[in-house]
């Protein structure tokens, strides 16, 4: 098996194994922070705007939440943005119920 040379180059030399997964260790770790802080920032701005179902909508957000799960996330750290979602869906079914009623 052989290394890709960009990622050869990122990997500094090590004298001894536990070095190199100690190393490879704190990669991961910043990587998983990083993939965690792009999650939230997706879950907290997703918005429902009706361009489909809002059970295709819940299961995109539930798909994100796991994902934050596995992450090391804990559902008290998701309460705020479910809130902040939940509180979306809701404008967005009235001002549709006004609209439609309105017209």
């Amino acid at each position: 098996m052989t290394i890709a040379n960009n990622i050869k180059t990122s990997i500094p030399h090590n004298e001894s194994a536990r070095e190199y997964l100690m190393f490879v260790e704190e990669r991961f770790r910043s990587a998983d922070k990083s993939l965690a802080g792009t999650l939230m920032v997706e879950f907290a701005t997703m918005k429902y705007d009706g361009s489909r179902s809002m059970q295709q909508h819940a299961i995109e957000m539930t798909n994100i939440a796991a994902n934050l799960k596995t992450l090391g996330m804990t559902v008290e750290d998701l309460l705020g943005a479910v809130h902040h979602e939940l509180a979306s869906l809701l404008i967005w079914t009235i001002s549709n119920q006004l609209q439609h009623n309105k017209g």
